[in-house]
């Protein structure tokens, strides 16, 4: 029954993509793909907090401090003090930051394409699926919390 494999084939497509794209980042701008998505969350958002930061990629906030950390003495990003809340500050993307975007694109435009030719006609609706899996949420409690 393949919805009983469904749990393990998402975690070893999850791994292998990301051991991959993780190779390809690396290569291209010396980054990861968990610093990549950071990158742009910061450019959609500008003002971004670290809360926020954390909230918009399902991490807890002491993993985002340590990888905005990395990512501010990288220089890809800058902290600036925030305009209303007094013990915040916002993120926000260095032109290094951008650079490092930019020496990425033709990367992430190899691997899209290497994926949508795997997948072939069903790339879109893989994507679709994901989404609403990326989104999903059982009744049951969390070890973490609500």
């Amino acid at each position: 029954m393949p919805e009983q494999r469904l749990y393990f084939l998402l975690q070893r497509a999850a791994h292998e993509l990301r051991v991959d794209a993780d190779r390809r980042c690396l290569g291209a701008a010396g980054i990861t793909t968990a610093q990549l998505g950071a990158l742009f969350a910061v450019r959609e958002t500008p003002g971004l907090t670290q809360r926020d930061l954390a909230a918009t990629l399902g991490q807890r906030e002491s993993a985002i401090t340590a990888m905005v950390n990395r990512l501010t003495g990288a220089g890809l990003l800058a902290r600036e003090r925030h305009p209303e809340q007094h013990r915040a500050v916002q993120l926000a993307l260095t032109d290094e930051g951008e650079s490092a975007l930019d020496r990425l694109r033709p990367e992430l435009d190899r691997f899209n394409a290497e994926l949508r030719a795997l997948l072939g006609d069903d790339f879109d609706d893989t994507v679709a699926a994901l989404a609403k899996l990326a989104g999903f949420r059982t009744s049951a409690p969390r070890a973490d919390g609500p």
